[in-house]
C-alpha cells in the first residue's frame, strides 16, 4: 500500500495533482464526519481538512501513521498543534490563500451597511420607495480600527486605505508595520477613543475568545459599525445584541458566529439572532468570506507547496 492522504475538505485540482507527483494516493472524501474519520485515519500519512474535522488528542492517537496535517485556509484552533508536534506531526495552513476574498467581503459588507443597500433592496422588493430615509454615510474620512493585522486584517486595511479612511491597527504579535495611512497602535485605547468602524481579524484563542464583550462595548467613545469575519466566538453575541438595541452599534455585519451552523442555537441566543436578522442595520452571511473560486485555488496551492517543501 502506498502513502495515503485523507482529504476531508473541498480542494482545487492543483492540490490533487501535486500530491500525485509527490507519490501520494488520496481518498477525496470531503463530507467525512468526525466519527468516520476516526475509524479510518490510522491508514493515512496525511490529512487535509477545513473546519469539518477536529484534529484533537483522540484523533491524533488513532492516526498512528500520520506525518502531517494540512488546514485549508486559516484558523488552527481545530488542531491540537502542540500535541501533534510532540508526536512528530507537522501542521500546515494556508491563510494567505483567502485573505483577499475576506477583505473584499468585509469591504462589501461595510459599504452595504453605510449606504443602506441591503435594507433598501428589501424595501424595493416590497414595493416601498424611500429616498431620504435611506440616505447613506460615506466611509471616506472615517476612522477604522482593525484588530488583528495578519493576512486578512492587513488586506482589508489596504482596501480601506484607498478609500480615504484613517486606519488604526492593533496586533499583539506584530510590530513595525506602520506605513503611510496606517497607524500602528500599541494598545487598544486609541481605537476605543477614535474608531467609527471596528473590524475583527483575530484567530480564536483563550485570549481572544469574547474579545468583544460588554466591557469593550462600554469603552467605545462613539457609536460605531462592527464587522466580524474572523471567528465567531471573538464577538460575544449577547453584547452585540445589546449594542444594536441601544444604538451604540450603528450597524453590524457578521460572517462568523458564536455557534455554527446557526441552526444549532437555542434559547436566548436563538431569539437574539432571530431579532437581529430582522434589523435593517444587520447583515449576516454563512461563513463564506473566504469562499471564492480564486481563494479555493490559492488556498490549495499555498497549502500543497508547504507540504511539498516538508516532504521532499
Amino acid at each position: 500500500m502506498g502513502r495515503k492522504v485523507l482529504i476531508a475538505a473541498p480542494v482545487h485540482n492543483v492540490l490533487l495533482e501535486t500530491l500525485q507527483t509527490l507519490g501520494y494516493e488520496y481518498d477525496y472524501k470531503e463530507e467525512t464526519t468526525q466519527q468516520q474519520a476516526l475509524e479510518i485515519v490510522g491508514d493515512y500519512e496525511g490529512v487535509i481538512t477545513s473546519t469539518r474535522l477536529n484534529i484533537d488528542k483522540t484523533f491524533i492517537d488513532k492516526a498512528t501513521k500520520l506525518k502531517w496535517v494540512g488546514r485549508m485556509g486559516s484558523g488552527m484552533e481545530i488542531i491540537d498543534v502542540s500535541y501533534a508536534e510532540s508526536k512528530g506531526i507537522q501542521c500546515f495552513s494556508s491563510p494567505e490563500g483567502n485573505a483577499n476574498a475576506v477583505a473584499e467581503q468585509a469591504l462589501g459588507m461595510l459599504l452595504a451597511l453605510q449606504h443602506k443597500i441591503f435594507s433598501s433592496h428589501t424595501e424595493m422588493q416590497q414595493g416601498i420607495w424611500l429616498r431620504e430615509e435611506n440616505r447613506g454615510t460615506e466611509i471616506e474620512g472615517l476612522t477604522a480600527g482593525i484588530i488583528g493585522y495578519g493576512n486578512n486584517g492587513s488586506a482589508f486595511a489596504k482596501k480601506l486605505k484607498t478609500s480615504g479612511l484613517k486606519i488604526l491597527a492593533l496586533d499583539k504579535y506584530r510590530n513595525d508595520f506602520e506605513e503611510e495611512g496606517i497607524t500602528e497602535c500599541k494598545s487598544i485605547e486609541p481605537i476605543w477613543e477614535q474608531a467609527d468602524i471596528i473590524s475583527f481579524h483575530l484567530p480564536l484563542t483563550t485570549e481572544t475568545q469574547y474579545y468583544f464583550d460588554e466591557g469593550f462595548l462600554n469603552r467605545m467613545q462613539k457609536p460605531f459599525t462592527l464587522l466580524n469575519l474572523s471567528r465567531g466566538k471573538v464577538v460575544e453575541q449577547a453584547s452585540l445584541y445589546t449594542g444594536l438595541k441601544s444604538g451604540k452599534i450603528k450597524g453590524a455585519a457578521l460572517d462568523v458566529w458564536e455557534m455554527e451552523p446557526v441552526g444549532k442555537m437555542e434559547g436566548v441566543m436563538k431569539l437574539q439572532l432571530e431579532e437581529m436578522l430582522q434589523m435593517p442595520n444587520f447583515i449576516a452571511t454563512p461563513h463564506i468570506g473566504g469562499y471564492t473560486v480564486q481563494a479555493l485555488y490559492k488556498m490549495s496551492y499555498f497549502l500543497v507547496e508547504k507540504i511539498k517543501k516538508a516532504v521532499l
